[in-house]
């Protein structure tokens, strides 16, 4: 008869091996690898398999109405949730160290126990005494919000099961529960994807809506198996930079709504102040009219938000050009200069082209863009920055860019256009082809990069501040 052997799993990626290394091959990641508990032969059990029982099968069609929500009562909470938890539904939580998670979800049970519904929040990290604290200060001491300090999972079910089934149950975090099925210790793999399965499991049959918080690796990446993720109906991400006092919380996962939708709050002495326009925030005091700062008319889920894309071109003191972009990705700023260079004939002359130069690309206020709408802001910020002309004031811009140097269309073009007549400006520049109605601003259309030329250096041309420089 075969022996159940143990085997070594590594903490960050969960890969098995079969003995134990110091450097996990799968993720690389150094001293991840810890013993667990295999579990038993696959053919220990496979040849006394009960017979099994029907279940009936049905159609598509449905006359259910919409699932009902559990409003919290923090507004940006409950947008990016899609209107309010679901009853029976599970949702993850993660972020960075001490950006704000457990603020945010003590606030958003306060509220909800405000309004009168029943909550219950359980720590794992802090003692009861700091959570009341941070509780007092916020001004939820009043609030009729249950609390507890556990870390068993025995015992938080059975404390939750004995009475009546709260509305929501939140457990901070998920990496410091246990198990006794398991010998394991907290935090590994075993122990999360069991409490997970288990929580889960009494969500579904209970209907109490359940909030998991979770650590993050150094990659960003929610700590555990990735089957965590697949368990839950909704993952949020917390995010933020520590020298802004912002913060967004954005859905990558949601069965119950829209991805990518974002919910910005402010950090405060009181706690996560809602900011119901971002837009604003993120364009702050637009006073100076220097050259490479250009407004990008953008989307974050269903929400059209605008900010601030600035760049700067400048003579490279060294061989190869330094590349330095915040809140966009590097490789598409590759291929924005490459187009650049190819279309519009601003590589031309050594030394001096765009592509030859340091090139520092920054999102205000440090917000994260993964749009490819956002191609044509960059792209005009980085024309005039490269020619010194600053941009209009009182213009967006929204595109994607092609390898061609054609401008193609985006979607929900009028959402965008929309929030720009809102905040006042005045015009705006456009793929070609795009048919909406814009109260209040004059559309110009951009067919390929070649029509940038008009805010920056005409083709084949020496900007005249950078011969001064290198003379």
């Amino acid at each position: 008869m075969a022996k159940s052997s143990a085997s070594y799993v590594c903490q960050s990626c969960g890969a098995a091996t079969a003995k134990w290394a110091g450097k996990c091959e799968s993720c690389g990641g150094w001293n991840t690898i810890v013993e667990e508990g295999a579990a038993p032969p696959l053919g220990s059990g496979a040849t006394r398999r009960s017979k099994g029982r029907r279940f009936p099968l049905e159609d598509l069609k449905t006359e259910d109405a919409p699932p009902p929500r559990r409003v919290t009562g923090v507004a940006e909470f409950d947008r990016v949730t899609g209107g309010g938890l679901v009853a029976g539904s599970a949702l993850l939580v993660g972020g960075d160290p001490g950006i704000g998670k457990s603020t945010l979800i003590l606030q958003a049970l306060g509220e909800y126990a405000k309004a009168g519904g029943h909550a219950v929040y359980i720590s794992g990290e802090e003692a009861m005494g700091q959570v009341r604290m941070r509780a007092a200060r916020m001004g939820l001491s009043a609030a009729p919000l249950m609390l507890g300090a556990a870390t068993c999972v025995e015992d938080i079910l059975a404390t939750i099961e004995a009475g009546h089934p709260p509305g929501i149950v939140a457990i901070d975090s998920i990496q410091t529960l246990w198990t006794g099925a398991l010998d394991a210790a907290p935090g590994t793999i075993a122990q999360v994807r069991t409490a997970s399965f288990d929580l889960v499991r009494y969500a579904k049959a209970s209907g109490a809506a359940l909030i998991l918080v979770g650590h993050v690796t150094k990659d960003g990446q929610i700590a555990g198996p990735k089957q965590v993720e697949h368990l839950v109906d909704a993952v949020l991400y917390f995010e933020g930079e520590r020298g802004h006092h912002f913060r967004v919380l954005r859905a990558v996962k949601n069965r119950f709504g829209a991805t990518d939708e974002i919910g910005v709050f402010e950090m405060t002495g009181k706690g996560l102040a809602e900011v119901a326009n971002p837009s604003a925030l993120f364009l702050g005091d637009r006073a100076s009219a220097a050259p490479g700062t250009a407004v990008f008319a953008g989307l974050e889920g269903t929400r059209p938000l605008l900010c601030e894309i600035q760049a700067l071109v400048s003579p490279t003191s060294y061989g190869t050009p330094r590349r330095a972009v915040v809140g966009w990705d590097t490789g598409r700023l590759a291929m924005i200069l490459a187009v650049l260079d190819a279309h519009c004939g601003l590589g031309s002359g050594a030394g001096v082209g765009i592509g030859a130069s340091d090139v520092y690309l920054n999102i205000a206020g440090g917000l994260k863009i993964g749009e490819p709408a956002a191609d044509l802001a960059a792209a005009v910020a980085l024309v005039s920055s490269f020619g010194g002309e600053p941009l209009p004031r009182d213009s967006v811009f929204f595109g994607e860019i092609s390898l061609s140097g054609d401008i193609r269309p985006v979607p929900q073009a009028e959402s965008r256009l929309k929030e720009a007549a809102k905040l006042g400006f005045k015009s705006a520049f456009v793929p070609k082809g795009t048919r909406v109605e814009a109260a209040g601003l004059s559309l110009t259309e951009i067919a390929s990069v070649a029509d940038l030329l008009r805010f920056g250096p005409q083709a084949g041309s020496r900007p005249v501040r950078r011969a001064t420089i290198e003379s």
